[in-house]
This record gives C-alpha cells, structure tokens and sequence, in this order.
C-alpha cells in the first residue's frame, strides 16, 4: 500500500505542476480552459485506470485469501 501512496503523491504533483504551467503561459483564456478541461479529462482516465486496477488487485487478493481460509477449514473439519 505504500507504493500506492507514493503514487497517488506523485500523480498529484504532477498534476499541479501541470496547471500551474498552463496557468502562467501566456494563452488566450479560451486555450487555457481547454488545455486545463483537457488535462482534467487525461488525469480523471488515469486515475480510473489507477483505481479499476487497485480494486482487482484488492479483489484478487481478497477471492486467494477466502480460498485458503476454506481449504483451511476444510482440511480441520477432516482431521
């Protein structure tokens, strides 16, 4: 999980510093807002992507552990 905290700060500084940079080039105000829109859109796909594969990991990991806490039980009853 620390990896994904890790992560999530970096992305985050990312995108600030990405903003901020579009804040302060010079543009017209109508570029600007759909450099930013555009941006948004880009890191609001990633961060879906971020979260769709954080949540099969969870899945995942959550489907191995109740396998073995079956065959756990399983192999106690039989005993």
């Amino acid at each position: 999980m620390n990896s994904n905290k890790v992560l999530l700060g970096i992305l985050g500084g990312v995108a600030v510093g990405a903003i901020a940079g579009i804040l302060f080039a010079p543009a017209k105000g109508s570029k600007t807002r759909k450099k930013i829109a555009n941006k948004g859109k880009t890191y609001v796909k990633d961060a879906k992507g971020k979260f769709t594969d954080v949540t099969k990991n969870l899945t995942s990991k959550y489907e191995n552990f109740m396998e073995n806490a079956k065959e756990l039980a399983d192999h106690r009853v039989t005993k």
